[in-house]
């Protein structure tokens, strides 16, 4: 089993106060993670302010580019895999971020892997792109993940889809990595179409293990009648953590967080159908005990990677302390 770190990208006035973390801390937390033997961090991506955060901060929140923040990332850490989760894909050009991503897998050493996804929030799209309105996000999506692949193995690459479109691109450099991984995000039945079609990782968030077992066998239907083989896949969800001495503890630190606000912000996109007794048993929430227990469970549900793991705290410090106490009472059970 590998173990991820959600690295406070974009995440202030969502999942964490405001403010949060300065450039110095993340860049602090991505080496934390190194050094706890983390495999990858994980940045998430938005452009713009959510409406519900704007209502609740009189300030805004500082949404940090993720692949730029990689850039310095990568000068301060050595082997930790730099994860996206996700670059919202609806919102960039396939050219310019497959220019973006190539450059940071060389000057990092092959350390990336990029997630994509529709995004949780359709008014960013709206705010980037007014009068595009009817446009079909997931579409671009499986339009864009092509147009990548495309564009990090030929030489010269044109591509003409219903909304992506270039001609002759010759880009170079390509990725230190052949083939650059490709996760995908999503729970919805669209999602797991794109995954099987064209993932190289599966990337749900907040599913019960029952729910993973399902989803990964719709994948792998899906994937036989493509005649793709998807044995390797990585199936790497994302959970809160609220790790503390007693589930009381626990599930009180949660209850009064930021990110449980967030949780209730998504049940109208990404967490569509979950309810808010469910939130217990769809996260990490309670004594080491518990919790390793729970990630064994999910392992039997063909787990192989908890992914940017998004740690309960108010301030940074007691963001490094939940990591250190998961790395060290949780994760030596699943090494190796």
């Amino acid at each position: 089993m590998r173990f991820g770190v959600g690295l406070p990208t974009c995440t202030e006035g969502m999942m964490y106060p405001v403010p949060f973390a300065s450039p110095a801390e993340v860049i602090r937390i991505a080496r934390e993670a190194e050094a706890l033997g983390y495999f990858a961090v994980m940045g998430n991506d938005h452009m713009t302010t959510q409406r519900y955060v704007r209502a609740e901060f009189p300030s805004p929140p500082n949404f940090y580019e993720p692949l730029v923040t990689y850039g310095a990332v990568a000068t301060a850490t050595s082997r930790i895999k730099l994860m996206t989760g996700v670059i919202v894909l609806p919102l960039r050009h396939p050219v310019v971020l497959a220019k973006q991503v190539a450059t940071l897998d060389q000057f990092s050493g092959g350390r990336v892997i990029l997630g994509v996804g529709v995004g949780a929030y359709r008014e960013e799209f709206e705010a980037l792109f007014p009068g595009f309105g009817g446009a079909r996000r997931g579409e671009m999506v499986s339009e864009g993940v092509q147009a990548l692949r495309l564009l990090f193995s030929e030489r010269r690459a044109s591509f003409r889809g219903r909304y992506v479109r270039f001609e002759d691109v010759e880009m170079f450099p390509k990725p230190r990595q052949t083939p650059l991984p490709i996760y995908i995000g999503g729970n919805a039945p669209e999602g797991l179409r794109r995954v099987a079609a064209h993932g190289d990782g599966w990337l749900p968030a907040l599913l019960t293990p029952e729910e993973i077992r399902r989803g990964l066998q719709e994948i792998r239907d899906h994937a036989r009648a493509l005649g793709r083989d998807v044995a390797a896949l990585d199936v790497a969800p994302q959970f809160v953590v609220s790790i503390a001495p007693t589930v009381e503890e626990a599930t009180e630190k949660f209850l009064r967080s930021q990110l449980y606000k967030h949780l209730l912000s998504l049940q109208r996109s990404t967490l569509r159908g979950q309810t808010v007794e469910s939130f217990q048993e769809r996260n990490l929430l309670g004594s080491p005990e518990v919790i390793r227990r729970r990630i064994r469970a999910y392992a039997q549900a063909g787990v192989t990677h908890l992914s940017g793991l998004l740690f309960v705290a108010n301030t940074v410090a007691e963001f490094v302390d939940s990591m250190r106490l998961f790395a060290e009472d949780v994760m030596p059970e699943f090494a190796g």
